[in-house]
């Protein structure tokens, strides 16, 4: 498996900022606490993530509103192999 497509946590916030412009953003990559789960892909990086954003684009969304943003701007790491995403939004 080339290591080259697999989601990294810079990747994700570059397209979080490009596409929502938030006012607040951290993206953690946890894979590694995900060792041996459904959808670890063994290398310890790249499947599992925290993100915590926050701004105007989420601004009087439902709850699930605010998650479809984030889930529809990362739609090509879904696609590469992100598995999990934990979503906290901030305001």
């Amino acid at each position: 498996m080339s290591t080259d497509s697999i989601p990294t946590a810079a990747a994700i916030e570059s397209a979080l900022r490009d596409r929502l412009a938030p006012s607040a953003l951290e993206v953690i990559d946890e894979s590694a606490d995900h060792a041996g789960h459904a959808g670890s892909n063994g290398l310890g990086f790249g499947t599992h993530f925290r993100v915590r954003i926050g701004g105007p684009a989420f601004a009087g969304k439902t709850r699930v509103a605010q998650h479809r943003l984030v889930y529809d701007a990362l739609q090509n790491f879904t696609d590469a192999g992100l598995h999990a995403l934990a979503i906290e939004i901030r305001n």
